[in-house]
């Protein structure tokens, strides 16, 4: 009889509670850590300062509470994904798409350069079409902040999102789903197509909880999880998804202004803006990635991607080892193991 929650063949829990348990360390370490980490930056800030000064401001701040809850959740992963890869992938860290080579950090650059280009196009797009007004540059919400400082807590807060979002998504998620997925009547190609769908389906349902989400959110976003998931499914790592995120975001909502999955950017902006023109175009209140033209961008964001991959490495194939179990356990595939 097949034992439903161990793989006799790999030594380890099957993919459905390694998939489970991870979640729940993670969900449960950012909630606890969330708290600690707004408690602590409270604490320093409310000792040096008060009133309408410089620290009394960063204390009052949501652009505060928004970073703390970032780096919580980015530690929360980092933690839950190193322990669940321990206890129950037999992976080391690195193995999530994290072996960090020369060509790892040049394609980090790369997903640096597209995000901030989609975003930008998306901006120009609009402005172009008499959709959005600029009304202003170097915004800070508040007083007695400098606009360098000020824009450096969603600076910090986008890179730890953009990093454990996709090593909880991309890195963990998908592949746990393409090698659970991996059954001789599909094959790795297969599993691997099935679990980019699966996972960014995912992606894009954690975040109808965001204020004004929408059907057509929820399915661009799911679409944006597509996009990210490319970089990971051609190469195996997680450089391209990480870089694409954290630009994509900061300049979608820090550089020019656009409300993020809902939220409106916080603390500061390079630009600021009025929105106007057709929701179904714009986003209207819940930003771009509420709007036709994210899909657009997502269908031109991927073809790069492809066309990238395939220009640095010489093909543009799924990478198939993402379907498959690391050989032996953790330490051996330290050694081993690929990024």
């Amino acid at each position: 009889m097949t034992n439903p929650f161990l793989n006799d063949q790999e030594k380890r829990l099957r993919a459905l509670w390694r998939l489970l348990f991870q979640y729940v360390l993670y969900s449960n370490g950012a909630a606890v850590l969330a708290g600690v980490f707004i408690l602590a930056f409270l604490a320093v800030f409310e000792g040096t300062g008060s009133g309408g000064d410089t620290a009394g401001t960063l204390a009052a701040s949501p652009a505060l509470r928004v970073a703390s809850f970032a780096a919580a959740s980015l530690v929360a992963t980092v933690a839950s994904v190193w322990l669940a890869g321990r206890l129950f992938d037999r992976r080391p860290f690195s193995g999530f798409g994290l072996r960090l080579d020369r060509v790892w950090w040049l394609d980090l650059c790369f997903g640096l350069a597209l995000g901030a280009l989609l975003m930008t196009a998306i901006f120009s797009v609009e402005l172009a079409a008499g959709w959005i007004t600029v009304t202003g540059a170097f915004e800070v919400a508040g007083e007695g902040r400098p606009f360098a400082l000020a824009i450096l807590f969603p600076l910090v807060a986008f890179v730890c999102v953009g990093f454990y979002e996709e090593l909880l998504s991309r890195g963990y998620q998908l592949q746990n789903m393409a090698e659970g997925l991996n059954f001789p009547s599909l094959g790795p190609k297969k599993a691997i197509l099935l679990a980019w769908v699966l996972s960014s389906a995912v992606f894009g349902l954690l975040h109808l909880a965001n204020p004004g989400a929408s059907l057509i959110s929820t399915l661009n976003i799911t679409f944006a999880g597509l996009l990210l998931g490319a970089g990971y499914v051609l190469t195996g790592r997680l450089a391209i998804p990480i870089g694409l995120h954290i630009t994509w975001n900061f300049f979608q909502g820090n550089v020019f202004g656009f409300p993020v999955s809902g939220l409106k950017p916080t603390s500061a902006t390079f630009v600021s803006i009025e929105q106007g023109g057709p929701s179904l175009f714009t986003g209207g209140a819940f930003g771009p990635e509420a709007g036709l033209l994210d899909p657009i961008a997502t269908l031109v964001g991927s073809l790069l991607i492809w066309l990238w991959v395939r220009a640095r490495s010489g093909k543009g194939t799924l990478e198939l080892s993402i379907a498959e179990p690391p050989d032996g356990s953790a330490e051996e595939a330290e050694t081993s193991g690929r990024g």
